[in-house]
């Protein structure tokens, strides 16, 4: 495909957060959007009333066989995924697969080995990791500025919305799991444990404490629940230089705080210092920096870079190797 050749693409599943992939998707100027597949006669009727030039159908396998589609979008029941993905790469279909890309490390695999053996790009959509206030976390964390991270904590709760085909920490932490991995560049865990509590369906936990130990000392602990008086989505990362908190509902997202405690250099009595007999502990406590963001929607910035992998071989941000990251954590837990 040239780079001057518009992408013809396809989505299937148009369901709570489909809307929001089409919107994106239509309004993109390097794709064209043919076909959007659904069951529901409503959201098919729903997609025609918004955009009455797309094609909706109810069977995705029509969109497979359209040899005019380039790339599908699949955005059904995280279930499902995996045997629509693999389909669609069978039929030389470029793929972006709502998170999780799959429920097992093996699915994962089986997709990166079918789009690799295709030369054919896979992504998630772990869309935070297109969001402009964790890129400027990143580039904090990666310039030194923060020093040697310590722990991340991280909470996503709120009332509502009740899932019955995932429990909570499949519905909401692989968000979560997905910016730790990046901010601290990927590594492979040292051990992961959960504890959660179902109390209003039995054996779907919509209450998630996962704790996340990695090499050095770093571990990251992840709050999760749809049972919560209120809406938080922060995630706080300390350092040994600064510390600092990320809020996306905030009107400021990122504030970095000169904070921290350190042992301070003790004089002896024979005027040597660092007395291994006597600690003293200085505190600091400086300045709050709140940097200016600028801001563009998350869903449109991964949209572009997928169209981008597609048309200019760049490489991918959410491939299949960060998937495979986050669904091994989850599946550890």
């Amino acid at each position: 495909m040239s780079a001057s050749s518009k992408v013809t693409v396809a989505q299937i599943g148009v369901g709570y957060w489909g809307p929001n992939l089409l919107r994106n998707l239509v309004s993109n100027g390097d794709c064209t959007v043919k076909t959007v597949a659904d069951l529901s006669e409503e959201r098919r009727a729903f997609v025609q009333g918004l955009y009455p030039g797309v094609e909706t159908i109810d069977d995705y396998r029509a969109v497979l066989a359209d040899a005019d589609i380039d790339a599908v979008i699949i955005a059904t029941p995280p279930h499902t995924h995996f045997e629509i993905a693999m389909a669609a790469l069978e039929a030389g279909k470029h793929i972006l697969v709502e998170k999780p890309m799959a429920n097992t490390v093996e699915e994962v695999e089986k997709i990166g080995e079918l789009a690799s053996e295709k030369g054919l790009v896979a992504m998630v959509g772990d869309t935070f990791l297109y969001n402009a206030a964790v890129r400027y976390l990143k580039s904090y964390i990666d310039s030194g500025e923060a020093g040697e991270v310590r722990y991340i904590f991280s909470q996503r709760v709120n009332l509502g919305r009740i899932r019955q085909d995932v429990d909570a920490l499949w519905n909401l932490a692989p968000h979560d799991i997905s910016i730790i991995q990046y901010l601290l560049g990927n590594p492979e865990p040292v051990s992961v444990s959960r504890h959660g509590m179902d109390y209003i369906q039995k054996g779907v936990d919509d209450l998630v404490f996962m704790h996340i130990q990695y090499p050095e000392k770093v571990v990251a602990h992840i709050h999760v629940s749809w049972l919560d008086p209120q809406k938080i989505r922060r995630m706080t990362v300390v350092g040994t230089k600064k510390m600092v908190i990320y809020d996306d509902i905030a009107e400021n997202k990122i504030a970095i705080f000169d904070k921290g405690i350190e042992p301070r250099a003790v004089l002896g009595e024979n005027m040597d210092f660092d007395r291994p007999d006597f600690v003293v502990f200085d505190y600091r406590r400086g300045d709050v920096l709140l940097p200016k963001i600028n801001f563009t929607e998350p869903l449109r910035v991964e949209i572009e870079h997928f169209l981008d992998c597609i048309m200019n071989g760049t490489p991918c941000l959410t491939d299949v190797n960060h998937a495979k990251g986050v669904v091994r954590i989850l599946s550890s837990a």
